[in-house]
Formats: C-alpha cells, sequence, structure tokens
C-alpha cells in the first residue's frame, strides 16, 4: 500500500486565481467542517451556499420517484458546490450529500453572485467549469448504460481515491450501488473480484486501496476521459 497523500489545504479552483481575486473571494469565505450524510442541497430549492471543499467531498446524486438515489458527481477540493449559479439559476436537479468529512470554504449565494461581478477571472473560470461538469455527466450517463459492474466500480473507487486525499475511506454498499446504478448483490460481486485481485481490500464499507495501478487498468475508459476534460481546461 502506498504512502498516505498529505492533506491539501487549498481548492484548486480558488488557489488558481489571481492573488488579487483570490484575496476577494477568501475574504468572502467561511472555513466549516462538513460530515457525512449532511445534506447541502435539494433538487429544486434554492442555493443558500456555495461549496469550495478543502479535504472532504461530495456526491451529487439524482432522485427519482421512489427508486434509490443514483450518483452522478463527485465533487472535492478540485470544484465547487453551486456552479449553476453562474447561470443565474439558483436552483439544482440534484440532491447535494457530503460522503466524505472534512473542510470546506462556504459563502453565501448572494456573496456568490457579487463575486461574479467584482471578480471577472473568477467568473470566466467557473464557466469553464461548469463544462467540465456537464462534460462528466454526460459521461457517467454513456458509462452507466454501455460499461460493465465492474469496470465502473473500479471508476468510482478511482474518483473517490482523488478526492479522499488517502488510500482508505469508508463507503457503505449502498452507496457503491447507488454510484453504479446496480443492486447491491452486483457490488458484492464486482467489490469482490477487485479484492480477489488483491486491487483493494473491502470490509463492513472500510475500503483500502492496495492497487492504485491496477484499479486505473481495471476501470472503463472513463476515467481517463473525465481527467482530460479537467487537465484540458485547468492544466
Amino acid at each position: 500500500m502506498s504512502a498516505v497523500t498529505p492533506l491539501p489545504v487549498v481548492n484548486r479552483l480558488i488557489e488558481g486565481l489571481p492573488r488579487k481575486e483570490r484575496s476577494r473571494i477568501l475574504q468572502c469565505c467561511e472555513s466549516v467542517q462538513l460530515t457525512i450524510g449532511e445534506i447541502l442541497c435539494e433538487p429544486d430549492e434554492p442555493y443558500r451556499h456555495a461549496y469550495f471543499p478543502l479535504d472532504g467531498f461530495i456526491s451529487l446524486v439524482a432522485v427519482v420517484g421512489n427508486h434509490q438515489p443514483l450518483e452522478m458527481r463527485l465533487i472535492g477540493n478540485e470544484g465547487m458546490l453551486g456552479v449553476t449559479l453562474v447561470l443565474g439559476v439558483n436552483i439544482t436537479p440534484l440532491r447535494g450529500i457530503v460522503q466524505g468529512s472534512g473542510a470546506t470554504l462556504r459563502m453565501t449565494a448572494t456573496q456568490f453572485r457579487r463575486a461574479l461581478t467584482d471578480c471577472p477571472t473568477f467568473h470566466s473560470m467557473l464557466k469553464r467549469y461548469l463544462y467540465v461538469l456537464m462534460a462528466q455527466l454526460s459521461q457517467v450517463a454513456g458509462c452507466n448504460r454501455f460499461h460493465e459492474v465492474e469496470a465502473r466500480l473500479a471508476y468510482w473507487l478511482l474518483m473517490t481515491h482523488d478526492r479522499a486525499h488517502g488510500d482508505h475511506f469508508h463507503l457503505t454498499h449502498q452507496f457503491l450501488a447507488d454510484m453504479i446504478g446496480v443492486q447491491r448483490s452486483a457490488v458484492t460481486i464486482a467489490a469482490g473480484a477487485l479484492q480477489k485481485r488483491k486491487l483493494i481490500r473491502y470490509s463492513r464499507g472500510e475500503i483500502s486501496v492496495l492497487s492504485r495501478r491496477g484499479l486505473e487498468a481495471a476501470s472503463c475508459e472513463c476515467y481517463d476521459a473525465v481527467i482530460e476534460d479537467y487537465v484540458r481546461l485547468f492544466g
């Protein structure tokens, strides 16, 4: 198992701003702690805050009738929750729920809208991030339709690993099932196969990544596509 990666202390979107704009944005933010299971937004309800995670991560899930929520996107310190405010839209079609506890920077929706006007580079950057988010949502839709369960599970474990900033994290069977839109029994089979190949260790929701390179090889091509979208626009 590789050494645990040190926790980051920055949000990459904010850190990429020019010094004056970064300082202005940080002055509008407060640092808060996110706890697993905390719901930050609900479909068709107005945003109260925009969130810029540091070492926690947030799951965006689709809620359809009485079905289990379907994982659509993970947001860590590479992104933010509330980007639809850039479009002048104060609601989201997705639920935002904390899946990894940790620190985040938070500003009110009113402060965020003001910052878009006062900080043009910030505004431009978030429009690019919105494009990345849209591209990734499209990728997830295709992935869920065409790829095998084991490859999709490897993809989501890589996405989680990137945002957990360590080789060990907690994901329940039900959340893994929600991630890839399958029954829990299918997750059990897929996770067992990855464990048998010594890529992960999985017991009672506790997951340890044993071979990052092996997971990348087991994943479908969607993981590389998602990373390339982000790197192309943000470096």
